[in-house]
């Protein structure tokens, strides 16, 4: 059995998976209380799924790019079970995992994600026949220069993509194709499929050097000048 974690945004996620298929799937809007609904969502899985955490053979982890507290908060407890476990992890791109879910149509995903600031992370993927291969890797820019550089149509995917279809359409007219709103949903039974497939493939990552995938420095608070 393998277990996925992503808590990139306020929408949670998670799944177990095994032989290939997934045992059981939790989406959620948790907003900013990682910290205190991850570990018992985590459990009540396991229990609806009748199975135990000690059968886990992987573990795969969204990496970001993300909010830093629910990052930290996945990526702590990714690589807590991994350790105490003792079993391989795989750190996945968050936006790989978003774009890997809307691959079917063999042409290229752009996964997109509010980075505030008036900007936008994102990342193009592409599926060719058996193959799956990042095209642009994972920046933050604004979304007029992500549109001067789409020459092709291509599909948008992410829980953003609601708030900047409007502007997509206008800028990028019969480029920009989208899909279902129920697909925008990021689930992790995809983050799933992406892990496993590099744990197999032995490509899996170091628990204690592995770091969440920011692209922008989180911020820092000055210190406030004593009375």
């Amino acid at each position: 059995m393998y277990i996925a974690i992503d808590t990139s945004t306020e929408i949670s996620s998670l799944a177990l998976a095994r032989d290939d298929s997934i045992l059981a799937e939790l989406t959620w809007h948790c907003r900013q209380n990682h910290t205190v609904q991850l570990l018992p969502a985590l459990s009540n899985l396991l229990n609806q799924a009748g199975v135990s955490i000690g059968e886990a053979k992987g573990i795969i982890v969204a990496r970001g790019p993300g909010s830093y507290n629910g990052l930290r908060v996945g990526l702590s407890t990714a690589k807590g079970l991994a350790i105490s476990l003792g079993i391989p992890l795989a750190g996945i791109s968050t936006l790989e995992a978003e774009a890997y879910q809307c691959r079917e149509r063999n042409l290229p995903v752009c996964a997109v994600m509010n980075a505030g600031r008036g900007e936008t992370a994102t990342a193009i993927f592409e599926s060719k026949g058996e193959g799956w291969t990042k095209i642009v890797a994972e920046h933050i820019t604004s979304l007029e220069v992500l549109c001067t550089r789409i020459n092709s149509p291509t599909v948008f995917c992410g829980e953003y993509v609601p708030a900047i279809m409007a502007e997509l359409k206008n800028r990028l007219g019969d480029k920009a194709l989208f899909i279902s709103p129920a697909r925008l949903l990021r689930r992790a039974g995809y983050l799933a499929e992406l892990g496993i497939q590099r744990l197999r493939a032995g490509n899996n990552d170091d628990p204690v050097t592995l770091q969440p995938l920011y692209l922008r420095a989180p911020p820092i608070t000055q210190p406030r000048p004593r009375p």
